[in-house]
Parts: C-alpha cells; sequence; structure tokens
C-alpha cells in the first residue's frame, strides 16, 4: 500500500466504497418491509393487512378514485388507435370509459372535497400514454390566465393542471407534466421527492380549449420520453393537481398534506396507483441531435478595437438508452449558445455569490449528482410560498457544481467531448461523468478533465445512502490536481421528518490538513409548526475545485422554529406565522466569527397575497479589511447591528404582482437603507414587463455611496414553443449596462431555431455607454429519434 501514489489513493477508496455499496445484502430488503410496515402503522390508522399489501405491491383492485379512499389505483385504458390531439373530449373512449374524479383539497380546508369538479381519463397505445383533463368551473369568466412561456415559473401560478408519474413506482422519483388555459408547457423531475428539476425538457404534447364551463387538456407522452422497468404491466405511481386560482384553491387526485405546499406534487409516497399500462420494451431508445451555429462578436475597450470576428462550427448530442432506467450520454464539440444571461445579484458581502447552471446538457439526472443539501435554497417554510422572504446565507458546499466545467479564471474553456451515464439498477441510483475541456485562447491555463462518479442506494422506504468522488485533472490558479470524496444519506420518517448527513472531504497537491467538511440536519415541517437543527463545519483548506465553496474555516450551528396555525373564521387572512431562528457561526479556532437572530411575522391571505415583518440582530468580526467598493473599506474589528425589513408579496391576482420590500437599519459601524421591487407586469395575455428594482444607500464612518441594480424583462410569447425576450440590466457597482434578446422557436418537439444578441457597455464615461463587447448568434437543432 506504501507504493501507491497520492493520486491513486482516493480511486482506490472510491473502489473500496463502491464495492461495499453494492454489496449491501438484500436482506436490507426485508428489513425495509418490516420498517415501513411499523413507520405507516405508527402514522396512518389503516389496518395492518391492508398497509402490508401495499408495501408487498400486490396487485390491487381497480377501484375508482374517492375522498375517503387513503391509496386510490386507477386502470389504465388500451386504445387500439391514437387519440387525435385537439383539446376536445368527443371520441368514443371517453364515452365509454368513466373519468376518475372526487378531488380533495390541499388548500384551503385540507381533507375536504374540491369545491370545483374535475375529471381526468389515462389512456395509452403502443407508443404514447395519454392523460385527459376536464376542468369545470363556476365562474370561468374570473380564470387567472397570463403565461405562456415554456417552464415559466408563473405557470404554477396561473389556473393549471399537473399531472406526476411515478414510473419505477418507488415512491420517491417522478416526471411532472404540467399546463394551464393557453396551453403553456412546464416539464420537470424529481429526485428522491426533494431534488426538483425544472430545467429538465423532454419531448410531449399538450392541447388546451375552453368550453362554457370550464377548460380542457390532453397530454401525449411518448413512452420514450420516459424512464421505466422492464417488466410488463408496468405498475406506476400518479397523481394530479387542480389549482383554481381565483379561489386560491389546490386539489390533488389522493389526500396531500397542506404543509407540502406546491411542492405536494413531487410528494409520490402519497400518489394513487396506476395499473394496466404496457410499455414498449427491448426497443430501440436512440436520440441524436445535432447543431449548427454561426455568430459574430466584437470585443473593445479603450485601448484598442478588435473589430468583428466571426465564428461558425457544429456539433452534436448523442443519448442511447442501454436498458429503459439506464441512460447514456455523448457531446461533442458542445456550445451553449442559447443559454440565457445571468440575473445579476447586489453583493454587500464578503463572500462570493452563486449563480445556477442553465446549460441544457448538465440539466438531466442533476438530482442524481445532488450531495449532501448542497446548493439547495433556503429554509423550508411550512405551509408558506418558498423564495418569498430571505433568512440567512446557505453556507452548504456543493461539492460537484457543474458550472465550474467550461470556466477557468472567469473565461470560457471549449468544451471539446463528454459522456454521461445516469439512470437506476434495481435499487441504485448511478450518476457517472467526463468532460474533457481544451485551454481558452486568451490564457494559459492547460487542458481539463473532469470526472464525476455519483453513487446511491435506496433504503428503508423513503430513504438512501451514497457516495461522489470528482476528479479534475488541473488545478484552478495552480499546479497540481484535486480530488473530492464524500458520503451522504437522506432519512425520511413518517410525513414531517428528515434526516440529513454528509462527511466529505478533499485531496490536493501540496495540502494535506484541514480538508475535510461534515454536516448534520434534523427537520420536521408540518403546516402548524416547524423545527430545524444543524450543524455544519467546512475546513480551512476543503476545495472541491469541481464545487462552489461560499465560506470556508468554520463551524455553524442553526436552530430554526415556526408556529403557523390557520383562521378558519377570518375572510381575510388564511394562516399566519411567527419564525425565530439562530445562526451561530466560529472559526474552528473557537472564535465567533458571525451571528444572526431573527424574528419573523408573516400573514398569508386568504386572496393570495402574503405580507411579512422581520427583524434581525446581527454580529460580524472581521478579521481583516473588508473593501466593500474599490475606494471605501470596512476595517478590522467586532461588529453589532439591526435591520428591520418589510414585505409585501401581491399574488398572480393582480394586473402588477410582486414582492415590494423597505428594510431599515444600522451596517458595520454605519447605516443602511434600502428597498427592493420584483415584480410583474401584464400588458396582454401574451405580453408581460418584468422590472427590477433595487437601491440601497449605505452609510459609513469611510464613505457613503449607493448600490443600484436596474433591470426590466420584458417578454412576448407567441405560442407555447415560440417567444421572444428581451433583458436589460444596470449595476451601479460594476459600472455596466448589459442587454440579452433571445429568441426561440421550437419548431417541432425537441428541435429548435435561436437567436440571441447580447452585449455590454460601460457606464463610466459620461454621456450614451460605450459599447465594450457585442454577440449575435443563430443556432439551429434537430432532433432525431430512433
Amino acid at each position: 500500500m506504501s507504493s501507491l501514489t497520492t493520486q491513486s489513493r482516493p480511486l482506490l477508496s472510491v473502489f473500496f466504497v463502491a464495492t461495499w455499496l453494492l454489496a449491501i445484502p438484500q436482506s436490507v430488503d426485508s428489513f425495509t418491509l418490516e420498517y415501513s410496515a411499523l413507520e405507516s402503522l405508527m402514522s396512518t390508522s389503516e389496518s395492518l393487512g391492508s398497509r402490508i399489501t401495499h408495501h408487498l405491491r400486490s396487485p390491487r383492485p381497480k377501484v375508482s378514485s374517492s375522498g375517503t379512499t387513503k391509496h386510490v389505483t386507477i386502470q389504465a385504458h388500451q386504445l387500439k388507435e391514437p387519440l387525435s390531439l385537439d383539446g376536445r373530449l368527443d371520441e368514443d373512449p371517453y364515452r365509454i370509459f368513466t373519468p376518475v374524479s372526487d378531488f380533495i383539497q390541499q388548500e384551503p380546508n385540507e381533507g375536504h372535497s374540491a369545491t370545483e369538479k374535475t375529471e381526468v381519463w389515462v389512456f395509452f397505445d403502443s407508443e404514447n400514454i395519454y392523460i385527459s383533463a376536464r376542468c369545470w368551473d363556476s365562474q370561468p369568466e374570473r380564470m387567472i390566465v397570463n403565461e405562456l412561456r415554456r417552464d415559466h415559473n408563473m405557470l404554477a401560478y396561473n389556473e393549471n393542471f399537473a399531472v406526476v408519474l411515478d414510473t419505477f413506482h418507488d415512491r420517491r422519483n417522478s416526471f411532472m407534466f404540467h399546463t394551464n388555459p393557453l396551453g403553456g408547457l412546464t416539464d420537470a423531475t424529481t429526485t428522491d421527492e426533494r431534488e426538483f428539476n425544472k430545467d429538465w425538457n423532454t419531448v410531449w404534447r399538450v392541447e388546451t380549449s375552453r368550453f362554457s364551463g370550464g377548460w380542457i387538456a390532453e397530454f401525449e407522452i411518448p413512452f420514450k420520453s420516459l424512464r421505466y422497468k422492464e417488466d410488463n404491466p408496468q405498475v406506476w405511481g400518479i397523481n394530479f393537481r387542480r389549482r383554481v386560482l381565483w379561489k386560491n384553491e389546490i386539489s390533488y387526485l389522493t389526500p396531500i398534506p397542506a404543509s407540502y405546499g406546491l411542492g405536494g406534487i413531487s410528494r409520490v409516497s402519497e400518489a394513487a396507483t396506476l395499473t394496466g399500462i404496457l410499455a414498449p420494451s427491448g426497443t430501440k431508445n436512440i436520440e441524436i441531435k445535432p447543431y449548427v451555429i454561426s455568430s459574430i462578436t466584437t470585443n473593445r475597450n479603450l485601448e484598442q478595437n478588435t473589430g468583428n470576428n466571426f465564428h461558425s462550427e457544429i456539433g452534436f448530442d448523442t443519448k442511447y438508452g442501454l436498458t429503459r432506467s439506464l441512460i447514456a450520454d455523448l457531446t461533442y464539440n458542445t456550445d451553449f449558445a442559447q443559454v440565457e444571461a445571468d440575473e445579476q445579484q447586489v453583493n454587500l458581502t464578503r463572500f462570493s455569490l452563486f449563480f445556477p447552471e442553465k446549460r441544457e446538457f448538465f440539466l438531466e439526472g442533476q438530482g442524481i449528482f445532488a450531495f449532501g443539501g448542497g446548493g439547495q435554497s433556503g429554509r423550508p417554510r411550512g405551509g408558506f410560498r418558498p423564495g418569498q422572504s430571505g433568512g440567512p446565507p446557505n453556507n452548504i458546499p456543493v461539492v460537484f457544481f457543474s458550472r465550474r466545467i467550461g470556466l477557468s479564471n472567469g473565461m470560457n474553456a471549449p468544451i471539446l467531448a463528454g459522456g454521461r451515464l445516469t439512470g437506476r439498477v434495481g435499487p441504485y441510483s448511478i450518476g457517472t461523468l467526463n468532460i474533457q475541456t481544451g485551454a481558452p485562447e486568451t490564457t494559459s491555463a492547460s487542458s481539463t478533465n473532469f470526472s464525476v462518479l455519483r453513487l446511491k442506494r435506496n433504503i428503508l422506504r423513503r430513504s438512501n445512502i451514497g457516495m461522489i468522488f470528482t476528479n479534475r485533472s488541473a488545478m484552478v490558479d495552480s499546479i497540481g490536481t484535486n480530488q473530492a470524496i464524500g458520503f451522504d444519506g437522506a432519512f425520511s420518517f413518517f410525513k414531517n421528518i428528515n434526516i440529513d448527513g454528509y462527511y466529505a472531504q478533499t485531496t490536493t497537491t501540496g495540502i494535506s490538513n484541514q480538508n475535510k467538511s461534515y454536516r448534520g440536519a434534523f427537520d420536521y415541517s408540518a403546516d402548524r409548526y416547524g423545527v430545524q437543527l444543524e450543524h455544519l463545519t467546512v475546513g480551512d483548506h476543503f476545495n472541491p475545485q469541481i464545487g462552489f465553496v461560499r465560506r470556508t474555516n468554520f463551524r455553524q450551528n442553526s436552530a430554526y422554529f415556526r408556529f403557523s396555525p390557520r383562521l378558519p373564521s377570518s375572510s381575510l387572512i388564511r394562516k399566519i406565522g411567527l419564525e425565530s431562528s439562530l445562526d451561530h457561526i466560529e472559526n474552528l479556532g473557537g472564535d465567533l466569527e458571525s451571528q444572526q437572530a431573527q424574528i419573523t411575522l408573516r400573514m398569508n391571505l386568504e386572496n393570495g397575497d402574503q405580507w411579512n415583518i422581520d427583524y434581525e440582530r446581527n454580529f460580524e468580526f472581521l478579521e481583516k479589511i473588508f473593501p466593500i467598493t474599490p475606494s471605501i473599506t470596512i476595517q478590522e474589528g467586532s461588529y453589532y447591528f439591526t435591520n428591520l425589513r418589510a414585505s409585501y408579496n401581491f399574488g398572480p391576482q393582480r394586473k402588477l404582482s410582486g414582492q415590494l420590500m423597505i428594510q431599515r437599519g444600522t451596517f458595520f459601524d454605519g447605516h443602511r437603507d434600502e428597498i427592493k421591487f420584483h415584480g410583474r407586469m401584464e400588458l396582454m395575455s401574451r405580453l408581460s414587463l418584468e422590472p427590477t428594482a433595487q437601491i440601497g444607500w449605505i452609510d459609513l464612518p469611510m464613505g457613503s455611496f449607493t448600490a443600484k441594480l436596474l433591470s426590466a424583462r420584458t417578454a412576448y410569447s407567441v405560442s407555447p414553443r415560440m417567444f421572444i425576450s428581451a433583458l436589460t440590466q444596470y449595476v451601479s457597482s460594476a459600472d455596466t449596462l448589459t442587454n440579452n434578446v433571445r429568441f426561440r422557436w421550437e419548431y417541432q418537439p425537441g428541435s429548435d431555431i435561436f437567436l440571441v444578441y447580447s452585449d455590454g457597455r460601460d457606464t463610466t464615461p459620461s454621456g450614451f455607454p460605450l459599447l465594450q463587447n457585442r454577440s449575435v448568434a443563430i443556432k439551429f437543432t434537430r432532433l432525431f429519434r430512433f
């Protein structure tokens, strides 16, 4: 063993760990069954016999959905001929077969019958599965429908209908398809009921129409767009969600706890069972997607003018199904011209900002590579709309962050070729990736290889354990290599208890100490109460160079408590919430570095609006001078400061919706006032304006400054598969004005034409902002399926 090189030891460790995971005996399955039955017996009042039947996955009788039935089984009906997808329900199968109905409210009255009727049929033929819904509405003129862009967040805040398919019937992972009365498209995947990836796109169709009593949706989802087991007949999990926005009502086919919020659609452990599907097996599953791109770029500065540079190239992505559940992806000469610009952020901290991955090749299977809770945004707010409030910054490291691939010291590095294998083998989830990048022409960086191995095993009813290994063949800013290895576990009990943990360490040339990180977290998030406890440690030299680490050399202990009762007697307020949290951060020497105590009052109104008040008390210790701007610094030392913040969220039922926030308080040894608005203005049903204005006035002993972020996104949708959007952003701290205009036409499912214009301007000189860079690109892709 002593003859092993430093580089080979991590690889050997990975081999031993992978062998250990694969060697877990199948007797675990019997333990899983016993534990699941005990857990279910404790959490529900159902009979032991029926729950044992559920866990043995035995065939169930064909029954109709009912609000009093906990686990619903529905039958899919086979068609001899494909349905005509036209948004009308005038064909024979709709008259012959009885639809499922009797949806159950999640909001506002959990467990009650839905006030508006929804009827759903499930059919299939040799190539597709069809899901059709008739959504009755007592006042269809009040329907709120104002978004058509594919995968846009606002589609969830329209009148809508969604279907989720658990094709492995593991009650953990799912595909989601979602539409509104305009025919808007949203598709997504969920991994382990936690990692929601709405950037995943596949080939499917939906047609909608309206009638005097409501609206209709017909889905056509090819079997080739799904992953499932080889054996027939199939047994899947399935659920449907209906949102009647003008009533602020959400209902499902099966009862979904209110504490899950809109994420309840991903909770397939609570879904119904779909039987009778005969899916094709043993057939080819090959996709080839070539592309052609042409672009012209201009780069200028005050010293030189490089003129216009013309560039064109070709490349392709290939997808091959080794089995119906294990998919290999290959890419050659990858290009990302269709990627939209990042939304800028104001940073008044001494830590780096996190920008999400948007490149299509890295988005599919993203949930498999998620590790240890890294990358999650904020704390869950049981029953409250996510993302509407701040909370403390998330310091959890991201061990694998695909955005590191293709970048070197801020410069784009060409991705020459790469491959990925993702999918399922029995109780295991597997993700492997290998990418080779070239060296940026403008730097001295070398060509780099990126490798990732992710392996997870399902245990118990809804839990898993796993490991991850990453390798970077060349360092970002020094000579040597970098590896990271980690082990994690995610355990879910009953409906609302989650326990997570991980241990990880990195191996970097020349560094052998303070290179570890570990975390443990407990989360209880019910509708009325919430408790979260967390411990996180990150070493000073913990450095996964295919990852993202916001902060190092610290030990963090956090606690969060919530009491959020409902007010059924109030016609104005649906729910109130009182929350408190404490985050205590020390360096590894035991010295206090940061502390934040916060108390929050929230009110969810019946009309969909939300009102929040937050009070914070902060402590920060600066070990060295912090340059908050190029000309203003904050001296080292200890600082206490407080902040009072009030915000109001205007619900999507308004022509002008969004969040208005005002805050006032001290800031280090000075003062800070801030106002922020981020909203959406509906100009027409297909045209919207999304303005953002964030202005902060900071007054410090060393000087004063104003931080401004102004942006506006204009979007016009021609159809669900064709839109144009323009984003203009001004950031005062960088003295930049940027523009990005993006046209996308999905001329047939899976095949696109993109036209992208972008520029950057310097606002420092007086007069009109000077052009610094500009590019125009056109890209054509064509999907071939075999």
